[in-house]
C-alpha cells in the first residue's frame, strides 16, 4: 500500500474516531420545540449529522411527515434535496407537494430526485451532501438495503460533518442495523385530536420512540407537528377552544348547588 494511500486511510479513521467518540457539547443543535424530547438529546437534533427515521408496518405516510417535520427544523430557509428510490414511488406512492406546503416546508427550496436503484440514490445523496449550500439531504430508501451498511453510514456521516449538511434517512420496510447515525427514530400514527368545526383536520400527530441517541437516553413521547410554527410540541390536552363563564351570572354547576340547598 502506497505511503498516500496509508495517509488517507489514518485521517478517515481519525476522522472516524473523533466523530464516533465527541461529546453532544461539540455538535451544533436545533430544538425540536417537543421539551421533553429536547431534555433528552439534551438541545435538540444534532445538524450536520445523520439521523435515521424508521416506518414500523403500514407507516410510511407518519414516517414520511416526521422526517419532513425534521427537515424543515434542521433546514427552515435553506435549500432541502430529497432523494428517493424509484421502488418507494411504486410502493408509497408520489411526494405531494402541497402537502409538504401544508406541513411548513416551503416548495421553492425542494428539490427531488428519483434514483433507479439504492446504488444510484446512495452516490446521488453522498453528491449532494458535498454541497454546503443545502440545509439538510432526505434520502428515502426501500427495503433492506445491503447496500446501506455501517461503511456506507460512515461515509454518510463523514460527508455530513465535512460540508455542514444534515442528512435524514428515510427507511421503509425495513430493519435498523449498525450505523453510525447519530439518532434512530421508530415512527407510528398517534391519534390525532378532533379540530376546530372550521378546520377540516387535525394536527399531525406522532408516536415517535427514539431508540438510539449516541450521547444520551431513549424515548417515546406523542408529538404534534404545528404546521404554523413549523414545530413539534406535546399535544395539547384540551385542543377545542372552551367558552368563558359569563361574568354577570353564577357558574351553572354554583347555582345548581344553591338550588338544591334552598329545596
Amino acid at each position: 500500500m502506497s505511503t498516500a494511500r496509508m495517509s488517507t486511510l489514518a485521517t478517515l479513521r481519525g476522522s472516524i474516531e473523533r466523530l464516533e467518540q465527541g461529546g453532544a457539547h461539540d455538535l451544533n443543535k436545533v430544538t425540536l420545540g417537543h421539551d421533553a424530547a429536547d431534555s433528552v438529546l439534551q438541545g435538540g437534533l444534532a445538524l450536520s449529522a445523520v439521523h435515521e427515521v424508521f416506518a414500523e408496518g403500514h407507516q410510511s405516510a407518519s414516517a414520511t411527515g416526521f422526517i419532513a417535520g425534521l427537515a424543515g427544523r434542521v433546514s427552515p430557509r435553506r435549500p432541502l434535496v430529497w432523494v428517493r428510490q424509484d421502488f418507494s414511488a411504486i410502493e408509497s406512492g408520489a411526494l405531494s407537494i402541497s402537502g409538504l406546503c401544508e406541513l411548513g416546508l416551503d416548495p421553492r427550496l425542494l428539490v427531488t430526485v428519483r434514483a433507479p436503484d439504492t446504488d444510484a440514490a446512495l452516490r446521488t445523496a453522498a453528491d449532494a451532501l458535498a454541497c454546503d449550500a443545502l440545509g439538510a439531504v432526505v434520502l428515502e430508501v426501500w427495503g433492506q438495503a445491503r447496500q446501506l451498511d455501517l461503511v456506507a453510514s460512515r461515509k454518510l456521516t463523514l460527508a455530513a460533518a465535512a460540508f455542514g449538511v444534515t442528512a435524514l434517512l428515510l427507511r421503509m420496510a425495513a430493519e435498523p442495523r449498525p450505523s453510525t447515525a447519530e439518532t434512530r427514530w421508530i415512527v407510528r400514527a398517534a391519534h390525532s385530536p378532533p379540530s376546530a368545526p372550521w378546520n377540516a383536520w387535525g394536527a399531525p400527530v406522532f408516536d415517535a420512540q427514539l431508540v438510539r441517541n449516541r450521547h444520551g437516553p431513549v424515548g417515546r413521547w406523542i408529538m404534534e407537528w404545528n404546521c404554523d410554527e413549523c414545530l413539534f410540541s406535546e399535544p395539547a390536552s384540551h385542543p377545542q377552544p372552551v367558552a368563558a363563564t359569563p361574568a354577570h351570572r353564577p357558574h351553572h354547576a354554583a347555582a345548581y348547588a344553591g338550588q338544591r340547598r334552598a329545596s
